[in-house]
């Protein structure tokens, strides 16, 4: 399964960004392998719509689903809608979300874990 995962910097060994509209990277590959594509979120820093463009950009990617911190009902929605599964409270490095992810151990998100505009300002 094609997975994205979002990231504090561009390597498995950084820290999964608690945000995910505004989370500066994405990083992108097969569950099951080692080798990920790092996509730098340029909805960092825009004014509005930031969970629904970085919905749209994973979704472009191909990802099947997503490995976040947290992620608000807009992006949620637009996820969904693009048939993209939702992780959230993922914590810790990418890689160790990663395994989280392959043990079994994060649940699918049954919709958005915080309100909209959450990541704004952080």
């Amino acid at each position: 399964m094609k997975i994205a995962v979002t990231s504090t910097g561009e390597t498995l060994t950084c820290q999964v960004d608690p945000r995910f509209g505004r989370a500066a990277y994405f990083l992108v590959g097969d569950s099951e392998g080692n080798e990920f594509e790092t996509i730098k979120n340029e909805n960092i820093a825009v004014a509005g719509g930031a969970g629904i463009s970085s919905a749209k950009l994973v979704a472009d990617a191909g990802a099947q689903a997503v490995l976040t911190g947290n992620c608000g009902p807009n992006a949620e929605r637009t996820l969904r809608a693009a048939n993209v599964k939702l992780y959230t409270g993922a914590t810790g490095t990418v890689a160790e979300a990663i395994e989280l992810f392959r043990s079994g151990k994060l649940q699918e998100a049954e919709g958005p874990n915080v309100p909209p505009h959450s990541g704004v300002g952080e």
